[in-house]
């Protein structure tokens, strides 16, 4: 007899019941570290070894034999297993789900209830969880893109925006990458994109849908992340504001946040566009660092981010385009501009 849970959840009300309940990810550690709900806990039934050990026994012996080779494999550990969840149950109440809220789960909602924790299964497990993430991102919705040229400090333009009420994404903070060949520099590692969609969907859901949320213009990817395709479409069709300043005024921003890294860190950046900018202007570019003129590296570079921006940009479809064109970095006054640009936008 197989043991049933509290109940089988519905991925919607399974969310809404994890804003207070811990959430177990049962699937094995590679499972987990390609894409999770964001803030589950992961308590594996089975290593990654011996998930393919049981997914060959079940294949090859039939589901009797698979169970039995699952419980010689995982008994030694359902002590350990069982004194995590108490650790992270809350009032006695946990939420549970592996890949498709089948008999992995099942097991461990047993093993729970042992200690007399009342659990919830998600139905359809993580693979019902990723249809409604990507349902979710593949729907229409308002944005407004804050484009510019590389160093316009949009990024701080959008803080500044969320400080004053709008509603904002963060793309490459959700990305841990900052866009460029010198994007990950003092960056967490990236996340799978699979992962990142789900970071997406999760900061989405803490905006109102009715409203337009604020993101910065990006490609595709943004480092070695991409973005769900249906969404990144969305993103093109929507208005946008395009902040441009000249090489000069961005200069100083530039030099303060890549001065902290050393040569051979810049070097290894420029290699990575060296093909783009050429081989004559990449033998400058890391002449220039090696010699300390990083301004004049960072002026090579910009040439080049610069014309691709632009050449990008006339391949925008949304009809609603602003662009404005400032003499200063300082980031209220720039802020102030784009939001009485956004008074001009026809929805």
């Amino acid at each position: 007899m197989i043991y049933k849970a509290e109940g089988k959840t519905d991925a919607v009300t399974f969310l809404k019941l994890a804003r207070e309940i811990p959430v177990i990810d049962v699937r094995s550690p590679s499972e987990f570290s390609k894409g999770h709900i964001p803030g589950s806990h992961n308590i594996p039934l089975f290593n990654d070894r011996e998930r393919e050990t049981v997914g060959l026994k079940y294949k090859n012996e039939g589901r009797i034999k698979a169970i039995l080779k699952g419980l010689e494999l995982t008994g030694p550990t359902m002590q350990l297993k069982l004194e995590q969840a108490l650790k992270i149950s809350k009032k006695g109440r946990l939420l549970v789900h592996c890949w498709r809220g089948g008999m992995r789960s099942e097991a461990m909602a047993w093993l729970f209830s042992l200690a007399d924790i009342q659990t919830e299964v998600l139905d359809g497990g993580y693979k019902s969880y990723r249809r409604l993430v990507l349902k979710n991102l593949s729907a229409p919705r308002k944005m407004i893109i804050l484009g510019g040229l590389t160093g316009s400090g949009k990024t701080h333009i959008l803080k500044y925006l969320g400080n004053s009420g709008c509603q904002v994404v963060d793309l490459e903070s959700v990305a841990n990458h900052k866009g460029s060949a010198f994007g990950s520099l003092g960056q967490l590692p990236q996340p799978t994109s699979e992962h990142f969609s789900n970071l997406l969907f999760d900061r989405l859901t803490e905006t109102n849908s009715q409203d337009p949320v604020w993101l910065e213009d990006e490609s595709r990817n943004i480092g070695n992340v991409f973005m769900p395709e249906e969404f990144y479409l969305n993103m093109q069709e929507n208005p946008a504001i395009i902040l441009l300043m000249d090489i000069k005024t961005r200069l100083p921003r530039l030099l303060e946040e890549y001065s902290v890294y050393t040569p051979d860190v810049l070097v290894a950046s420029v290699m990575k566009i060296s093909k783009r900018l050429g081989g004559d202007m990449a033998k400058e570019a890391v002449q220039a660092i090696n010699n300390g003129d990083l301004t004049k590296a960072i002026e090579i570079a910009l040439h080049y981010y610069d014309k691709a921006y632009l050449f990008g940009l006339k391949r925008k479809q949304g009809k609603n385009i602003f662009y404005i064109n400032t003499d200063t970095d300082d980031i209220e006054m720039n802020a102030i501009k784009i939001l009485n640009a956004e008074k001009k936008i026809i929805w």
